[in-house]
């Protein structure tokens, strides 16, 4: 019998949420079609926008922390809050998305989600 994969352990190393060893992306975002170590369809699995918007409301909520307290503390002049947040936004939800996007494929896999489909029955 397999050996579980746990969704947030695969999701931090990108890994396949079958095996825990294949890549789950083939580019930063992109979905691998099949693991190349146990072959599993990930073709199926979409996590649709969730991670997207995930991402915006965690990384949004976080960040906007960070402006406050430096506006509140330092109160400097809006260009350097531009040269701040701006690389720091972009880091921070790059970041977030592929890892919401990797753990909701594993939750999606752990929990055998699938698109809903009306039987005839």
């Amino acid at each position: 019998m397999p050996q579980a994969v746990s969704p947030v352990g695969a999701a931090l190393r990108g890994r396949c949420p079958a095996c825990g060893q294949g890549r789950l992306f083939t580019g930063y975002l992109a979905m691998a079609p099949r693991c190349e170590i146990c072959d599993e369809d990930l073709s199926e699995t979409d996590p649709g926008d969730g991670p997207r918007a995930f991402a915006i409301l965690i990384g949004g909520a976080l960040i906007m922390i960070g402006v406050v307290t430096v506006e509140v503390r330092f109160h400097p002049p809006y260009w350097v809050h531009a040269v701040i947040w701006v690389p720091t936004i972009t880091i921070v939800l790059l970041g977030l998305v592929r890892l919401l996007k990797a753990l909701m494929i594993g939750l999606q896999f752990k929990f055998k989600a699938r698109e809903g489909r009306i039987s005839d029955s």
